[in-house]
């Protein structure tokens, strides 16, 4: 049955100035900071030393876990990664593993191999109620480094929200640690979990990373184990890092196109932060992006498309890479007192890009000139495409440049956007 459209009219691309500061030399950088910090005194010759790696996709994720392999090694240690995603991956240690190789880690672009399990030791319950779990595989290391990106979080943008104590919790607690800490209150759990953890496992030191909006390092800082230590950290840096957190500068759209979604961009596939909390959480709708449009799932999220219910229509590309398996042990690890399960399941999925968007557009019911915005993700809005209704708001923006002006977007024969060529 064919369904009512509206044509996707010309649109232009536009630029948004962001703090483009960095650490150029990350590799170098985290490694003379591990070994000043007294990494040679913390380990004996030939310990085994576990590094967690994480399945957002840091910044400089390849050079930083480069960096730490290098100190630990001219300390004479024998390092080696761990995934800590939770239930990411299917909660499988071969999903995991998987994932970060999607991410480029590999025995040889970080000169250490990967260890992966899903089986846990089992620390006993925290204040909050929720049972510390850790990766048993880091358990039975001689020392544990634990990196972690600073930032806001989906559900929390103060005190506590991404960093080093969310890494302690959920990812080196695997599914059944992640699930513990939702189950009993995610923050009140990554407050009180990592407690426990530190005082009864070997982490020697955390590796804290705050990223500026084009997903580079800005900040490192190697932090010694210790929860005090750790707490300070993440509450400092998460401040820190609150001026490079990147919004869509329009409060109105009546579409918005977003290229691809999934847990390498955010965990709730689209940053909240970003298209409104009120799409889960309900309340005043703003910003208020009436319909939105998810085209394609990120490779890395190896299927897991948690967060495709916040959209209102998508793709059949997109439901051949949903994997219900992956995605629903994500949601109900997930699953907090008051959650929902909206993130999951799938809204409209049309045949191509093309009727996705055309069907979402008319689905708006927008007047004569519909204001309309595509981006990459989430994560990337330094450029995005924009309907000619919103470029003299945007010439208004000191912040904004006109990059190209507006044409016909190009679909190809199957009726979809080259992704690749934003």
């Amino acid at each position: 049955m064919a369904l009512p459209r509206r044509t996707l009219p010309a649109l232009a691309r536009v630029e948004q100035k962001l703090d483009s500061r960095h650490i150029s030399e990350v590799q170098s950088e985290v490694r003379e900071k591990l070994l000043a910090a007294g990494l040679q005194k913390q380990i004996r010759p030939g310990a085994r030393i576990a590094i967690t790696a994480g399945s957002r996709g840091i910044g400089g994720f390849l050079e930083l876990l480069a960096g730490i392999v290098e100190a630990v090694q001219l300390a004479k240690g024998k390092p080696f990664l761990i995934p800590a995603m939770g239930s990411h991956g299917g909660a499988t240690a071969r999903g995991q593993t998987d994932l970060l190789r999607c991410l480029g880690v590999n025995d040889r672009s970080v000169n250490a191999p990967i260890r992966a399990t899903m089986d846990t030791l089992n620390l006993g319950r925290s204040a909050s109620g929720a049972v510390a779990h850790l990766d048993r595989i880091a358990a039975g290391a001689d020392g544990i480094i634990v990196l972690g990106r600073v930032k806001t979080h989906p559900e929390n943008t103060a005190g506590i929200a991404s960093g080093l104590l969310k890494m302690i919790t959920v990812g080196l607690g695997k599914q059944i640690g992640a699930q513990q800490a939702h189950s009993h209150g995610l923050w009140e759990s990554v407050s009180a979990v990592p407690q426990l953890v530190l005082a009864k496992s070997k982490i020697i030191f955390g590796v804290a990373v705050v990223e500026n909006a084009y997903r580079q390092p800005v900040i490192i800082e190697v932090i010694p184990a210790r929860y005090e230590n750790f707490r300070e950290a993440d509450e400092r840096l998460l401040r820190q890092a609150k001026p490079h957190v990147a919004k869509i500068p329009f409060q109105e759209l009546d579409l918005l196109i977003v290229d691809e979604i999934g847990k390498t961009i955010s965990g709730s596939g689209m940053d909240v932060n970003v298209i409104g909390k009120w799409r889960v959480n309900g309340g005043k709708r703003q910003p208020n992006y009436k319909r939105i449009v998810a085209l394609s799932l990120t490779a890395g999220s190896i299927g897991n498309g948690l967060g495709i219910g916040l959209a209102d229509f998508t793709t059949q590309r997109f439901m051949k890479d949903y994997d219900p398996a992956a995605t629903y042990v994500n949601l109900v690890t997930a699953s907090e007192p008051d959650s929902t399960t909206r993130e999951g399941p799938l809204p409209l999925a049309l045949a191509n890009d093309r009727e996705a968007i055309e069907v979402g557009l008319h689905s708006a019911l927008a007047g004569k000139a519909p204001r309309i915005c595509r981006i990459r993700n989430t994560a990337a809005l330094n450029e995005f495409w924009i309907s000619e209704a919103l470029i003299k708001e945007a010439k208004q923006n000191p912040r904004l440049s006109i990059l190209e002006r507006a044409t016909a977007p190009r679909f190809d024969k199957a009726g979809n956007l080259n992704l690749k060529k934003f």
